[in-house]
């Protein structure tokens, strides 16, 4: 009987053993994906680039030669890149969504863009055109066409601006010319950080039957842009965006 028991005292043991194993196993992988997200993608974002510039808008009626609403544009470019032996895979849609300022700027006020469908510039100041749903979907289509909300079904580009459009004014009847550009920013202020602000969306790559989210932070615009008149940046490497599988 005395056997017995200690058989069944082992038993015990060894069966919590391999419980305790087994949960901090899953807590092992549970962490390692919440860290490093899914791995070998169909599809991966390649890389973030962000244009950051600035630029007078000229008001209407004005009786001086400059009579300039300043605005500070950011667009942000979405590579999405197809990996091999995924060739079967396609895209069904982009979605940037929950878009959320998270922090303010000392100046100005943070408007979201979406491109514009008309002739012209890919992005157009009209109301039309601000993004009130905090949330833009690309389309997969056979190329990429932002002005038609379209990316490539096997990989593309999406765009989207977010402009602060209540910096200041320049009125001036002396300057001969006026660049389009930064610097004019120096007109209101001299420290970017009066103009700075951080953005957060989600970024998703829906395959039709696979979606992968990733959360994304900003801190716009480019540090140097006041110096530059235009900065350029690229975000790129997987550790930099971190995707996970939506759950329907």
């Amino acid at each position: 009987m005395k056997n017995y028991n200690i058989k069944d005292k082992i038993k015990a043991c060894v069966t919590i053993l391999i419980i305790v194993l087994a949960i901090v196993l899953t807590g092992i992988i549970t962490i390692k994906y919440q860290v490093e997200g899914e791995k070998n993608m169909p599809f991966t974002l390649s890389k973030i680039t962000i244009m950051s510039t600035a630029e007078g808008i000229e008001r209407e009626g004005s009786t001086e030669k400059w009579n300039l609403a300043l605005y500070q544009n950011n667009d942000i470019y979405f590579s999405i890149e197809k990996n091999e032996g995924s060739q079967e895979a396609i895209i069904e849609s982009v979605i940037i969504e929950n878009i959320e300022i998270v922090k303010l700027p000392s100046i100005g006020t943070v408007k979201t863009y979406m491109p514009n469908s008309s002739d012209g510039r890919l992005f157009s100041y009209s109301e039309e055109y601000i993004l009130e749903e905090n949330k833009l979907t690309f389309a997969g289509a056979t190329k990429s066409n932002s002005k038609t909300l379209e990316i490539g079904n096997q990989g593309g580009t999406a765009v989207i601006r977010f402009s602060n459009i209540d910096i200041g004014e320049y009125i001036s009847d002396e300057d001969e010319e006026v660049i389009h550009n930064g610097t004019i920013l120096k007109k209101v202020t001299e420290n970017i950080e009066d103009i700075e602000f951080e953005v957060k969306f989600d970024l998703v790559i829906n395959l039709g039957d696979k979606k992968y989210k990733s959360n994304i932070s900003l801190t716009l615009p480019c540090a140097n842009l006041l110096e530059e008149g235009i900065s350029r940046k690229e975000i790129s490497g997987e550790e930099n965006f971190v995707f996970k599988r939506v759950i329907n």
